[in-house]
C-alpha cells in the first residue's frame, strides 16, 4: 500500500460493488487462531476432512466459488443487514428465527451447523462455516441494506478510490503489514490476557459487540480526517474483531467435534 498523505472522504454514491469479506489475510488469520484453539478431537476431525491445517487454506473458498453459478444460492449468506438501534434481545430474536428477514448469514450459520451435526465429514459445510464465522465479525457484513453494507459509501483511501466496506474487508488489516501467520501470533499475544473472557462469551454477546462497532463506524464523522487518523481510531477494534472471530470459530468447532 502507498502510504501517502490522504483524506478519507465518505460520500453516499451510486456505485454498487460486490461485497466480499475479510480479505485472504483476514480469513486465514481467523482460521489460524481457531486452529490454535481447537481441542484435540476437533483438530483431528478438521484435518481429516480438509487436510492438515485445511481450515486455514480453505478459509477463502466461499469467496472463490462465487464465480461458480452453482453456488449462486450462497451469495446472500455472506451478510445480514441489520436495522439501527437494535437491542441484544432483538438480535437474539433474529438468531432464533434466522429466516425472518430472508436466508442470510444467521440462517447460513444455523444450517451449516446442523449439516455438520448430521455429517461430521461434510467438507463443503465445514468450509462454508469457517468462512462465515469470520464474515459475522466484519462489522460491515451487518450493515445497512440501502448502502449494501457500505459498498455504496465511496472512500478515498491513500489516494485510491474504493468504498467503506473494502476498508473493513482488508485495508485496515493491511496497514499492519504482516503475513497471516505473523498477524495471528501478534493477535494471540496481544489478547492473551482476555482470552478466557472471550472464550466465555456467547456468540450472541460477541455479535452484539460487532453490531455496536458497526454503529460506531457508520456514525463516525470522517470528513476531513486523514487515513492515518482512521487507522489509529479503528485498528485495535478491527484487531479485536478478528481475534474474537477466531475464538468463536474454535468454540463452534469444538462443540461440533
Amino acid at each position: 500500500m502507498n502510504f501517502k498523505n490522504g483524506v478519507l472522504i465518505l460520500l453516499l454514491g451510486a456505485i454498487s460493488v460486490t461485497a466480499l469479506a475479510y480479505d485472504a489475510v483476514g480469513h486465514r488469520t481467523i482460521a489460524d487462531i481457531a486452529y490454535a484453539n481447537l481441542s484435540k478431537s476437533a483438530k483431528k476431525q478438521c484435518d481429516k476432512v480438509l487436510g492438515k491445517h485445511g481450515i486455514i487454506y480453505a478459509s477463502t473458498w466461499a469467496d472463490e466459488i462465487r464465480s461458480d453459478k452453482n453456488y449462486d444460492y450462497s451469495y446472500k449468506w455472506h451478510y445480514q443487514n441489520l436495522k439501527d438501534s437494535l437491542s441484544i434481545m432483538q438480535i437474539d430474536a433474529l438468531f432464533k428465527n434466522p429466516t425472518a428477514e430472508g436466508e442470510h448469514l444467521f440462517f447460513a450459520l444455523e444450517q451449516l451447523t446442523e449439516r455438520l451435526k448430521k455429517d461430521k465429514n461434510d467438507a463443503e459445510a465445514l468450509k462454508f462455516l469457517v468462512h462465515f464465522m469470520a464474515d459475522l465479525h466484519q462489522p460491515m457484513h451487518l450493515g445497512h441494506v440501502e448502502d449494501l453494507g457500505a459498498n455504496k459509501i465511496s472512500v478515498q483511501w491513500f489516494g485510491r478510490s474504493t468504498n467503506l466496506h473494502a476498508v473493513w474487508d482488508g485495508m485496515i488489516t493491511e496497514s499492519n503489514n504482516m503475513s497471516y501467520t505473523e498477524f495471528s501470533q501478534f493477535l494471540q499475544d496481544k489478547f492473551q490476557n482476555v482470552k478466557a473472557q472471550k472464550q466465555a462469551e456467547s456468540l450472541l454477546e460477541s455479535v452484539y459487540k460487532v453490531y455496536v462497532l458497526r454503529t460506531e463506524v457508520y456514525n463516525y464523522g470522517v470528513s476531513d480526517k486523514s487515513n492515518y487518523s482512521y487507522i489509529f481510531k479503528f485498528t485495535n477494534k478491527n484487531n479485536e474483531m478478528i481475534y474474537t472471530a477466531g475464538i468463536q470459530l474454535a468454540k463452534r468447532l469444538n462443540e461440533l467435534f
